[in-house]
């Protein structure tokens, strides 16, 4: 598959690159970032970014790159959404839509035939990192808010693919908050029972987790006690017996100050892993 490189800039010794390409997946085009970092790498980790976000978020805002460049971590960042799809209210509202894919494969038309997120990061992009750079899964996994909601369903539901697991801000109930109803009404229709394969609390009871996840939280998001609603997490982990390391952070907010505060410990998180 062809890869179309935008952009490329020196970064801490190693090499930032921002690549296009046509996705046979979601039928439209897809962009995401790679950092190569100048020694031999250790580890590769996927990070899925939140609402409104692009593949360019995380690498710029998050501070990541100095640590993996130390540590030999490649970071790859994939778009939140489709783009140029143009479809039926598709840039009308920040939270569906353009910029808020939810890392889940659309059931309802016109969305079910490009908005195939899951697809894309499980076995789109994983074939266009191996074919290219002859990446290989386990990857580590991470996400920030929808990007955190991804980051634990895809991982719980893709062990083979993610060794690692960690979420900034996750919105880990998404069937019982705002952001979320409304995302699985319009992708998955208003039939609930489709809506638990896409639901992190739904899923580690489901289906358990071998391994421990890390969550960060701050104490002073304003969307923590009405979107995101981490102690429900808590309780489906220790209902299934799965280990969870959930830190709440005294007066941090959702964003990427918050995210670039703890960053370096989730990363520490995964390089434990690939010992």
């Amino acid at each position: 598959m062809d890869l179309e490189l935008k952009s490329r800039a020196k970064a801490f010794g190693g090499e930032l690159r921002f690549y296009r390409h046509p996705s046979k997946v979601t039928g439209s085009d897809m962009s995401f970032g790679i950092f190569f970092p100048p020694r031999e790498a250790r580890m590769v980790m996927l990070f899925l970014s939140g609402l409104t976000c692009t593949e360019e978020n995380f690498m710029i805002k998050a501070h990541a790159l100095a640590m993996a460049a130390e540590e030999g971590v490649i970071l790859v960042t994939p778009d939140t959404s489709p783009r140029g799809t143009d479809l039926p209210g598709e840039h009308e509202s920040w939270d569906v839509g353009s910029g808020a894919g939810f890392y889940l494969d659309a059931q309802r038309s016109p969305w079910d035939q490009h908005y195939r997120m899951e697809s894309y990061v499980t076995k789109e992009l994983p074939s266009l990192l191996h074919q290219h750079w002859q990446l290989e899964p386990p990857f580590a996994l991470s996400g920030h808010s929808m990007g955190g909601h991804g980051a634990l369903t895809l991982g719980i539901k893709h062990p083979e693919l993610f060794r690692s697991l960690s979420a900034f801000a996750p919105i880990v109930a998404p069937s019982q908050v705002p952001w979320g109803q409304k995302a699985f009404r319009w992708y998955l229709g208003e039939d609930e029972i489709n809506w638990a394969s896409h639901d992190a609390c739904e899923l580690v009871v489901a289906r358990g987790y071998e391994r421990s996840i890390l969550i960060d939280q701050g104490d002073a998001d304003t969307a923590l006690q009405t979107q995101l609603k981490p102690e429900l997490f808590q309780k489906a982990c220790q209902k299934a017996g799965v280990e969870l390391n959930f830190r709440l952070q005294r007066g941090y907010d959702h964003g990427y100050f918050f995210v670039s505060t703890f960053i370096n410990d989730h990363l520490n998180f995964h390089l434990k892993a690939f010992i």
